[in-house]
Order: structure tokens, then sequence, then C-alpha cells
């Protein structure tokens, strides 16, 4: 494979909305998939699509033009961002593309909604927010470049080359409130946050009506310590301030200030309440001497349906660590869904606590009662290949509402759970999945468009009048292969899972590749008898203990039960009588 054809099939960066996932890829290419309620995913219309598909940069709606022909190039992007019903792309050369739902001006546009990527100009009309305040003519503003992007909810976010952090949408009230009500406003222009001026702003994330940002404690960020900063709503102690008071400046959380023992180095906003990552700041090796976790992971805001991974369904308005991970674990990537929360090990491990209604984590659960399926504590998510329960160099997780996707391999593989609806797995149906199964990447069209030299030009496909009919056909016995694929795999790690717990019942240890009989492992015949004379030969000591009292209970209980039944009929026949 190229150099250009692995970038081109690499994931670098996923985001996910309520019910769609934004993919990106090496090459700069922006991949959609899931709900196109809103023309959230791009694609010019609002239809769902059950497989990652290309989005489409009309590079016309933008003077680009490049240096050495004049010939206008493909649009590169470095960043995406989803918010609940809208998307945002980021260019390479710092502009701003966005399309889906607009109610609250999140687009950045004054369009109701737009089904197709939109250049958002208004970045290039305002220029730097230095330029704001001098009295100057506009045509001495220098011109803004953004360095990232983040959408939550109904508002969307960019961090210029200044570090400035600008917002728009749905957003808090500026300044002082001084009738004490506290009402978001819409604002279609994006505003920059002065609270942080002389400060650069690294990260930002936002729940449904609060944001957490982490912000340099100098003017410029040197890789150092950050300090977290949080407002917005905060009736459920979302904020981490200590209290349930909303606030409209940005306030430390003082349990990460620049005094504090930990460095935060990754945040993540659910519905309600928050995440952080943090990294003790002492020497390792004092860290290790005192037993004290190198990572750990802090919660707080609503915590009713465990998504605090607390043990219990309380609200806490304070950081509070996460007891119910590994010491020793490196966490790399954070996310959270509306009421649950997702971490992810730079070993492999993945946990998930919180709304357990079609995420897959409980699918024992019997929604009834006091059962209501949620975890209170992390629960570790199998991979369910033959290889481990480990996944492969995951890179980073996202959550949607009800949805969760991981990126592993180093980006040469696609995970998804939980509802399946409108397609938002990737997986080309729209069936729920209790456990990880593999989506759709690389897409198969992609293949089939190199194989065929189909040129795409940005974002369109070039494709010849009588060639035409052979794309669409093969496309549509693509789907359906993929379909059938995608149902015998659900139906594989069905089988998988209840082998395992099969063979840890007999042997009392996990399935492993090596316990396969060696006549399946060379596709050969498959005699019962003759395998398990040959499991009994190979078989030590303690496993034929095993495998004794196994089978001595269960056939116990077999005529324990055969017993109860016989007396119900007796007891029947002398009713009768």
């Amino acid at each position: 494979m190229s150099d250009s054809g692995s970038l081109s099939q690499k994931i670098v960066g996923i985001a996910t909305g309520e019910a769609h996932t934004l993919a990106l890829t090496g090459d700069g290419s922006v991949y959609s998939w899931g709900r196109g309620t809103f023309g959230r995913l791009g694609t010019g219309k609002e239809s769902d699509e059950l497989f990652p598909v290309r989005v489409g940069f009309d590079s016309s709606k933008k003077e680009r033009v490049s240096a050495e022909d004049g010939a206008r190039e493909r649009p590169r992007f470095v960043g995406v961002a989803a918010g609940a019903y809208h998307s945002l792309a980021l260019e390479d050369d710092g502009s701003v593309w966005s399309w889906g739902y607009n109610t609250y001006g999140q687009l950045g546009l004054t369009v109701e909604k737009s089904s197709t990527p939109c250049f958002l100009e208004r970045f290039l009309e305002l220029g730097v927010p230095g330029s704001l305040t001098e009295e100057s003519n506009s045509d001495s503003k220098t011109p803004l470049k953004v360095c990232s992007i983040k959408a939550g909810g109904m508002m969307s976010f960019a961090i210029d080359s200044l570090g400035t952090l600008w917002m728009w949408g749905n957003c808090p009230p500026q300044g002082d409130s001084s009738d004490g009500e506290f009402t978001f406003s819409s604002s279609s222009t994006p505003i920059p946050i002065w609270d942080f001026h002389g400060h650069t702003v690294v990260k930002v994330a936002c729940g449904n009506e609060h944001i957490v940002a982490l912000v340099s404690t100098g003017e410029t960020f040197t890789g150092g310590d950050l300090v977290c900063y949080s407002w917005g709503k905060n009736n459920h102690g979302q904020l981490g301030l200590g209290d349930r008071e909303s606030r409209t400046r940005p306030q430390v959380v003082e349990t990460f200030n620049e005094a504090c023992p930990w460095a935060v180095y990754e945040i993540a906003c659910g519905a309600f309440h928050t995440v952080a990552l943090s990294i003790r700041k002492v020497d390792r090796d004092i860290a290790d001497a005192s037993g004290e976790r190198e990572c750990t992971c802090w919660t707080f805001g609503l915590g009713e349906n465990g998504q605090l991974g607390h043990g219990t369904t309380n609200t806490t308005s304070l950081p509070q660590p996460v007891d119910g991970l590994p010491q020793d674990a490196i966490l790399v990537s954070v996310d959270c869904g509306l009421f649950n929360t997702c971490v992810a090990s730079a070993d492999g491990d993945v946990w998930a606590w919180g709304m357990e209604k079609g995420l897959g984590l409980c699918p024992e659960a019997s929604f009834s009662g006091i059962d209501a399926g949620d975890a209170l504590y992390p629960s570790l998510i199998p991979c369910g290949e033959f290889h481990g329960s480990k996944f492969v160099d995951p890179m980073q997780v996202a959550c949607g509402a009800a949805h969760t996707v991981l990126v592993t391999d180093n980006g040469y593989k696609l995970w998804a759970w939980g509802r399946g609806r409108s397609g938002v797995l990737g997986r080309g149906n729209m069936m729920d999945s209790f456990i990880p199964c593999i989506a759709m990447w690389p897409p198969l069209h992609k293949d089939f468009e190199e194989e065929k030299g189909i040129e795409q030009v940005d974002g369109e496909e070039k494709i010849e009048e009588n060639e035409f009919g052979k794309v669409t056909d093969m496309k549509k016995r693509l789907s359906s292969v993929m379909e059938d694929m995608q149902l015998l795999q659900s139906k594989l790690a069905l089988m998988e899972r209840y082998a395992g717990i099969l063979h840890a019942c007999i042997f009392g240890k996990p399935f492993e590749e090596r316990d396969l009989p060696s006549s399946l492992r060379t596709w050969g015949m498959f005699t019962l008898d003759k395998e398990w004379e040959s499991m009994l030969e190979s078989a030590d000591r303690g496993k034929l203990i095993q495998m004794q009292a196994f089978y001595r209970n269960m056939l116990a209980g077999v005529k324990d039960k055969l017993m109860k039944r016989r007396i119900e009929e007796l007891i029947k026949e002398c009713t009768r009588s």
C-alpha cells in the first residue's frame, strides 16, 4: 500500500453527535455516517447513511487557488467536531466549515439549516481579538487563523493561533448578570471569551449548557501546567465549584488550580456531568513509592445513572476520583455520552459506566424494578477477538447519545457498539450491538473507486455515463454483501461469547485460541468421540478434577429436576383422581 493510500485509510480523529459520527483521515478527508436529519452528515440530503461516506466540500465557496498554476485545490482538513445535530470541520489553512442544524446560530450562519458544508466567512470579517479593541479601520485587521475546533449540544467553539477562545450558538450570558437571571442567548457571530486574555486556551469541552476549559497559567502554553475553568448552568454541580450556582463568567475549579498536585490533560462533558483526566505533578519515582496512582479519572455533576462511576447514583458538586480503575493504568482518551462515560488506556483496556440501556454494558440487565441496568462502577469492555480482551493501540474514544466509537490499531480499525438506529454504528445495518463490533472501515467503495479509476473532484464523483450503471449496481451488491457479513459477524460474536462462558464454567479459565480442537484448527473432519478421548489424554490432574466436579454437579442437577417433575406429575394424577 502506498503512503497516500495508507493515509487515506488511517483515521486521525473522530467526533460523535447525538446519532451521527464524523471521521477525519490522514489525507485530510472527512467522512460521516448515521442519522441525516437536519443535514448533519453534510451529504446534501437528510437521509441516513449506514456506511461511512465522504463529505464533499465546494471550494468555490471561498477564494482558494494555488500559487503554482491557479487551479483550485481540494480542501484538506485537520480537525472535526460534532454537536448534537451539527458538524464542524477545520481546514489546514485555518478555515472553518459548518453544516447541519442552525436554530441557535451554531453554524455561524443565518440560515435555518444546511445539508452541505458552508465556509464560515465571519472569522475572516472578525480578525484577531486585539484588532477589535484598537481604533483602526477594517483593512488593518490581522486575518484570524483557527487552530482547534470543538462542538457540543447547540454550541460551537474555536481556538485561534493566539490561544483565544471563540464561542457561538446557544451561548451563556456574557459578563455579570445584574438581574440575577441566567438565560442563554443565540449568536451566529463568534464571540471571544475576554476572561482568558493574556493566557492561552488549550482545550475546551461542553455539555448541554455548561463549559469547561483548560487554560495556560502564563501568557503562552509551553507544555507546562494547565488551570481548569468552568462556567454556564450548574444545577447539578457539573461545574465542580462545590455548589449549584450558575456562572456567567469562567471560574477556576479549585481542585485543579495552579497549586494542586495534579495536572489535568484531558476533559469531557456529558449532558450534566464532567470528566477530567490528570497526572501527578510530582516525580514518578516518588509517586510509585507512595503507592499513589499516576493517572486519575475525576468526575462530578449529575450521577443518577451512575455516570460518575463512584458506585452510587449520588450527585456531587466537587471533583471525585473514580476508584474502580487500575492504579497503574495510563489513561489516554475519555469521552461522555449524555449519561455515560468511557475511558481508554494505553494498554488497550476500555472501561465504561453510567446509563446502560442501549449502550451494551449490561445486556443481562432486566431493566425492571431496582435493576435499572446502569453501571455504577467502571465496567471493562472486552475486545471480543481471539487474541484477548484488550484492544490494539487504542487512539480515541467518542460517545454519542447512545452509541460509542473507538479507533484502534494506530487508526486503521474502527469499533462501535450501542444503539444502531439510523446506521450510526457504521456497520451497514440498524441493529443494536451489545458488544464492540468492527465498523465498515475503510469503506468498500474506496477500493472499488481506486480499481475503476473514479476521480474525486471537490468531494464529487466524476463517472463516465456508460460506467454509471455498473457503479450503482456494484454499490447495491456491496451493500447487500456487507449487510449479510455484519449479520454473520454479530452471530459470530454471540457464539464466541457463549463459547467463552461455557469454557470458563467447565475448565475454570477464559477460552483461548489454543483451546480449539486440532481438527478444527486444520479445518478437517471433527469427530466428537475422538476429540473427547484426545482431550482426556492431554488433560492434567487439575483439569480432570475440574471437569469431574462440573459434570457431577450437572448430573446431580438433572437428576434432581427429573425427580421434581415426576413428583409434580404424581400429585397432578392424585388430584384428578
